[in-house]
This record gives C-alpha cells, sequence and structure tokens, in this order.
C-alpha cells in the first residue's frame, strides 16, 4: 500500500504526530460531526459508532481530487471508561471531578477505528481497550495540573504520554490505544485492504 492515499479524519495533534512517526503522510479531512453518545450505548459500540459516523461524513464530503488515487479513510474516537463513559473535561472543574475518581484505581481506555474505501464496499470497524491503572496523587499535583492547559482536550482529561503519565502504575494492553490510535491493529487492517 502506498504512504500517500491516506485520509485522516481528524484534527487530533497525536493521532496525526503518529501516523507521520510510522512514515506515513496522511490528507488530513477532520469530520464535522455531533459526538454525542445515544445513552444506551457502552463502552465499545460508543466509539465504534462515532469513528464510523465520522468515517462516512468524511467519504460524503471528501473532495473529489482526493478520490482519484482511491484512499483509504481513517477515522477514530477514544473514550474512558469507569463506572461510565468519560469523555473530555470542558472546564477544571470537570477535569477535577473525572480525574479524582480514576486515582489509585483502573479505568479502561476504548478506541474506535473504522476504516473505508470511498465509493467501494470495504470497510473494517474496530475497538481496542487497554487498561490503566493509577497511582495515587496529591491533591496539590492534581491542581497543578489541572491549571495547564493538557487536561482539556483528552478523554479522561489527561495524556499517558504527558506530565500525567507519572502518576500511571502499569498498563494491560496496547500503550498506542491510550494515546488514542492503536497504530499496532490499524496497521495490521490497513494490511488486509
Amino acid at each position: 500500500m502506498a504512504i500517500n492515499n491516506l485520509v485522516l479524519a481528524s484534527s487530533s495533534p497525536r493521532r496525526i504526530q503518529m501516523m507521520r512517526a510510522k512514515g506515513y503522510e496522511p490528507y488530513i479531512f477532520p469530520a464535522q460531526v455531533d459526538e454525542t453518545i445515544p445513552i444506551t450505548m457502552g463502552m465499545e459500540s460508543a466509539v465504534m459508532y462515532l469513528a464510523c459516523k465520522k468515517a462516512l461524513w468524511a467519504e460524503q464530503h471528501l473532495p473529489q481530487e482526493q478520490k482519484i488515487n482511491s484512499p483509504i479513510l481513517v477515522a477514530a474516537d477514544t473514550v474512558v471508561y469507569k463506572d461510565r463513559i468519560i469523555g473530555k473535561p470542558a472546564d477544571p472543574d470537570q477535569a477535577r471531578e473525572i480525574l479524582a475518581s480514576l486515582r489509585k484505581s483502573a479505568h479502561y481506555v476504548a478506541t474506535g477505528v473504522c476504516l473505508l474505501k470511498p465509493e467501494l464496499p470495504v470497510r473494517k470497524l474496530f475497538c481496542e481497550i487497554t487498561k490503566v491503572f493509577f497511582k495515587d496523587f496529591s491533591q496539590e499535583a492534581l491542581e497543578a495540573y489541572i491549571n495547564t492547559d493538557e487536561p482539556y482536550d483528552k478523554a479522561g482529561g489527561y495524556a499517558i504520554q504527558g506530565t500525567f503519565g507519572r502518576y500511571v502504575d502499569h498498563i494491560e494492553g496496547d500503550y498506542e490505544n491510550v494515546i488514542g490510535f492503536p497504530w499496532s491493529r490499524i496497521e495490521k487492517e490497513l494490511a488486509s485492504l
């Protein structure tokens, strides 16, 4: 597969950076969709639903000149789950509440990925789940962290690769999935298209 025929339906700096680090230079085409999750959906269904919704939007709106090279669209969505689906905190109060609830316990990070080829019946939809265990951390450390910009564009309010990663005790599963892009699984699925 050529490395110049991928379309990333995301503006996530982490996903873009990861693809570039793996040798891909995707066309960046962020999906403009409502990310509200139906309340009856569980963690796995929710992230696959949103990834599929993003990919289908990108397929419908992709400029014609981008379709010439028979691209593969890549869309993803990530949530954190502990007793409920946890998205991105909107403000310091939400960030404080989310991170305090994750202290000294385990939670799950689920990423749904949809791969599709426009105008062809080729679709791959899957979910990768990683279990993350947090250490204890002080209230002072929490307050210092929520006063940075880092928590507010990340599911669960933290970046494992960022400054709060020091409070991760260990994980069970794919580290890159916690960043928001399970690259090993994506690469395997891309190879089978």
